[in-house]
């Protein structure tokens, strides 16, 4: 299982940099579990026209559509901007759906933040969701938010806080279990019977 990390943030000292380096780290810990930490910054997303679109997708949205593609699930640390959604964020968005396949479409994602103020940037998941729900992604139900991020790392960007490490290994652990059940035996199930229905069509 592979899951994609990265924070859809340009900012080099961003808090949801420093937050999903540490998600990374706790989860190359478990055994079977391949995880890959792309930089934003790597992909040069311009603004989205369709003007652009006409001449042909950007090929940085075409490589941070394939690392989408090849992992089983994405974890993704995004800030809150004025209690929304960032907007290189929402622009990313907006451009990898117009790929085909979409690589968000039925994929499982999952979202933390951090935010200097006391919620955690937990406004900004909320805004979150609406595009990835309409796009068809798999969000799961629960959220990690780091508050008062600027006092919450030590100097090795670190999480110091005990309570903190156990509340984001916790919500991990609840994420890969989720994202484990999307192929469970109630999937093949639902397989099954698809195929069923498929075999014996009504005349």
């Amino acid at each position: 299982m592979k899951v994609f990390c990265f924070a859809p943030v340009l900012r080099q000292g961003s808090y949801n940099k420093k937050l999903i380096r540490v998600c990374a780290g706790i989860l190359e810990k478990i055994p079977h579990l391949e995880i890959e930490l792309s930089e934003f910054n790597d992909f040069s997303i311009p603004v989205f026209d369709g003007d652009i679109e006409a001449q042909g997708i950007p090929e940085d949205v075409r490589k941070l559509g394939q690392k989408i593609m090849e992992a089983d699930a994405v974890l993704i640390s995004s800030p809150e901007y004025n209690g929304s959604i960032p907007g290189p964020f929402k622009n990313a968005i907006d451009w990898l759906s117009r790929l085909d396949p979409v690589p968000l479409e039925k994929k499982i994602i999952g979202l933390v933040g951090a935010s200097p103020g006391q919620l955690g940037a937990v406004r900004g998941n909320l805004h979150i969701r609406v595009p990835l729900h309409v796009i068809g992604s798999y969000v799961y139900p629960e959220y990690y938010g780091l508050a008062q991020a600027d006092k919450a790392f030590d100097p090795k960007d670190q999480l110091k806080d005990s309570q903190q490490i156990e509340r984001l290994t916790k919500f991990l652990n609840g994420f890969l279990e989720y994202m484990s059940r999307q192929d469970s035996s109630f999937s093949r199930l639902k397989t099954f019977l698809e195929e069923q229905i498929s075999s014996h069509p009504h005349h």
